[in-house]
């Protein structure tokens, strides 16, 4: 990979200054570290201060407003500065990492793991962060804004005001990539005069999946309106295509598989966002329950876990959405004896977990809540006489406080597994094995 020269006339794409009502002010800094978002940081006598597009060790000409920077000139580049793949880069707010090499870059997500635990008094072996990207992104959120007669169809721009025009990207997967041109034809249909509509599209075997938000809904739309729309889907050989969860066309029904079950996701539902990613994080569940009987999936969504764990053990999955209770029970009811048996139960898991009484009876417990954690059900789950519990997070903060918990009542935390599965952001996923 081409990189540039550690001194020299070296300038990073252009970016917009955070907004303050503080004066502007030209300085030159070095960059010692990184904040938790993997922007560069410098220490200065106002305190400290942060910079996207630059690397620790660099030295750059910046522009102050606050404790924010943007960099006007690299004037000593680090010898981990890459060369962005994608032409967009710096405007598009999909990716915050390119000008980052891969290795380092991945040694650093691994490591606010380890620091996430250690700020909970917790230590355990961190296994060597997992690349899982895979293809490439199969689920994202298409921006679509009116401008004048134009429309606007990508990703958000840096600061979250305006949609950034993408006509590629590799972050997608090649289909979805391929995609781009007659989804940016049906963004047109959709555009709203104001705001913006959200194109949530989802990459599955039989097609793609796309889900309009904030476009209105079916209700709103006379006879033609729909029509027109039912002949944009079919334009993009859309698998199927709804409007807030209703469908206005099924053309095939939209299927992944999960293990030896097909799945048929309800519109604009979770699923993680590589296939790579959702792999990798299943095997290393299935690995961490292996022998376990009777299992409770938390948090099942559509059954990422509990489809593929119901092949050896039964299974409770629970989740406060019905339609992705359905579509999980529908897939294991038409897999029938290659499954063990799931039972489901719709519970608000964040506002009435799953009490340990409750849990008395599984050997084993696998929770996947969302980006914030789920402080109560970790203290239920740790209450509970289960003897494995396989810990699933998107945020290294939240995964760890919920481990405390767990670690207070007798857990150990044996194992703690990063994952990338968002190449070029600072986010990452973790799968923790607690035994006892």
């Amino acid at each position: 990979m081409k990189r540039p020269p550690r001194h020299g006339r070296f300038r990073p794409p252009a970016a917009a200054a955070r907004s303050l009502d503080q004066p502007a002010r030209d300085a030159e800094v070095v960059f010692s570290g990184f904040g938790a978002r993997g922007e560069a940081t410098a220490e200065t006598l106002q305190g400290p201060l942060y910079a996207p597009f630059a690397l620790a060790g660099e030295t750059a000409r910046v522009r102050i407003v606050g404790d924010r920077a943007r960099v006007l000139e690299i004037l000593g580049a680090s010898p981990d500065r890459a060369t962005p793949p994608c032409p967009h880069f710096g405007v598009c707010g999909g990716c915050q990492l390119q000008h980052w090499a891969e290795r380092p870059q991945l040694e650093w997500k691994g490591g606010l793991v380890a620091q996430a635990l250690a700020k909970r008094g917790l230590s355990a072996p961190v296994a060597p962060i997992v690349p899982a990207w895979g293809e490439g992104r199969r689920r994202v959120g298409l921006h679509a804004q009116r401008e004048g007669r134009a429309v606007r169809f990508g990703f958000m721009e840096r600061g979250g005001v305006k949609a950034a025009s993408i006509a590629a990207c590799p972050l997608m997967t090649p289909r979805l990539e391929a995609a781009l041109p007659a989804l940016e034809k049906l963004a047109r249909s959709v555009a709203p005069a104001k705001g913006d509509a959200v194109l949530q599209t989802l990459e599955t075997e039989t097609g793609l999946d796309v889900d309009v938000r904030g476009a209105g809904r079916v209700g709103a739309r006379d006879r033609q309106g729909l029509q027109a729309l039912a002949a944009a889907a079919e334009a993009a050989d859309l698998a199927r295509l709804s409007l807030e969860g209703e469908v206005v066309l099924e053309r095939r029904p939209p299927e992944l598989r999960m293990g030896l079950a097909v799945v048929r996701p309800p519109p604009g539902s979770f699923v993680q966002a590589t296939r790579a990613g959702e792999e990798t994080m299943a095997a290393l569940v299935l690995e961490a329950l292996a022998g376990a009987h009777r299992v409770a999936d938390l948090f099942c969504g559509v059954g990422t876990f509990a489809l593929r764990l119901a092949q050896h053990a039964s299974v409770w999955a629970v989740d406060g959405e019905p339609a992705m209770l359905s579509a999980l029970k529908a897939a294991a009811d038409r897999a029938g004896g290659a499954l063990k048996g799931v039972e489901t139960a719709r519970r608000d898991l964040l506002r009435s977990p799953v009490s340990a009484l409750e849990l008395k009876r599984f050997d084993a417990i696998v929770f996947d809540p969302p980006r914030g954690g789920a402080r109560l059900q970790a203290e239920q789950i740790a209450a509970s006489r289960a003897e494995r519990v396989a810990a699933v997070a998107c945020d290294a903060a939240a995964f760890a406080r919920d481990a405390r918990a767990l670690a207070d009542a007798g857990f150990t935390l044996k194992v703690v597994t990063p994952i990338d599965q968002f190449r070029w952001s600072p986010h990452v996923e973790i799968v923790g094995v607690f035994t006892r």
